[in-house]
């Protein structure tokens, strides 16, 4: 498989970018690979890229998105931060993909048993860290149930599954919220914004 171009990018549709995702997942569930090869590619985006779809997801290293949707280089940029939100820079690198580079879908990607949203559920304190799970912590609040005070932490992985996927639903608002370049591509139907949940234990990922 060849890497992309500008003539394949010019022909992709936000609808055609998630098919091309959601068919990469199926390959890497079945352990099948397209075939491709990697220092061709390098040869071939070594005087430009042309990536069809960016994907934000967390640091864990179980999910890597280039890995869990099976692509090459140049088919997606890929901004990876603890807890997959978004602040500033994250938007404007957004923008930047979108706007200037001509990608056609963006992915918010969370996972189960996160690292960083079972810190968001104990209310962890240390360091940067700290910073960081403050922004997190809004999904925990938003997730009602259950009530007691007991299994609202991170024992309870069916509680820190829902915090994570609320989690990408909030982020997937303040994107729309935050960014009006991508607000307004979205509406123009020039993008699209989805949100994911990748399971660590299948290798799957469910879009909503």
């Amino acid at each position: 498989m060849k890497a992309h171009t500008r003539e394949t990018q010019s022909t992709m549709t936000p609808d055609k970018a998630l098919k091309f995702l959601q068919e990469g997942n199926v390959r890497f569930q079945n352990n099948l690979k397209a075939n491709r090869n990697l220092l061709e590619q390098v040869n071939d985006t070594a005087e430009g890229q042309f990536p069809f779809a960016t994907i934000l997801s967390c640091i864990d290293s179980r999910v890597s998105a280039e890995l869990v949707f099976d692509q090459g280089l140049g088919d997606i940029f890929s901004i990876r931060i603890a807890g997959n939100f978004v602040n500033q820079d994250i938007l404007g690198s957004m923008e930047f993909a979108c706007k200037l580079a001509g990608t056609k879908l963006i992915v918010v990607l969370g996972h189960t048993s996160c690292g960083a949203v079972k810190g968001a559920c104990d209310h962890a304190r240390m360091g940067n860290l700290t910073a960081l799970i403050n922004k997190i912590e809004p999904a925990v609040y938003a997730v009602e149930e259950p009530q007691e005070k007991e299994k609202r932490n991170s024992s309870n992985l069916e509680f820190v599954d829902a915090v994570s996927k609320k989690n990408v639903e909030m982020t997937l608002d303040n994107i729309r919220s935050q960014s009006v370049i991508l607000k307004e591509m979205e509406e123009k139907g020039e993008i699209k914004i989805v949100g994911a949940m990748y399971d660590i234990s299948s290798g799957g990922v469910d879009f909503y």
